[in-house]
């Protein structure tokens, strides 16, 4: 686990533009992932994320460890 006041320490040591940078991520983090009312994180339901399941409907699908060999050996013939 990450310790509190080393991520100050180290967050302080950056520009302003990146410390800027760590704002605008935290906020968006905070946007993403609400918290509930009790202060735990909400737990992440990916079967409701918009991505599962897109390709689901191609052939090439079936065996995705086919699929990824086949493109492996494709990009990274010797």
């Amino acid at each position: 686990m990450f310790k509190l006041d080393q991520l100050r320490d180290d967050i302080s040591t950056l520009p302003t533009t990146a410390q800027q940078l760590v704002v605008d991520f935290v906020a968006f983090l905070k946007q993403r992932y609400p918290l509930s009312q009790n202060s735990i994180p909400q737990s992440l339901n990916l079967e409701n994320e918009p991505f599962v399941g897109m390709w689901s409907d191609r052939p090439e699908m079936k065996d995705s460890t086919i699929w990824v060999g086949q493109v492996r050996q494709q990009h990274w013939r010797s």
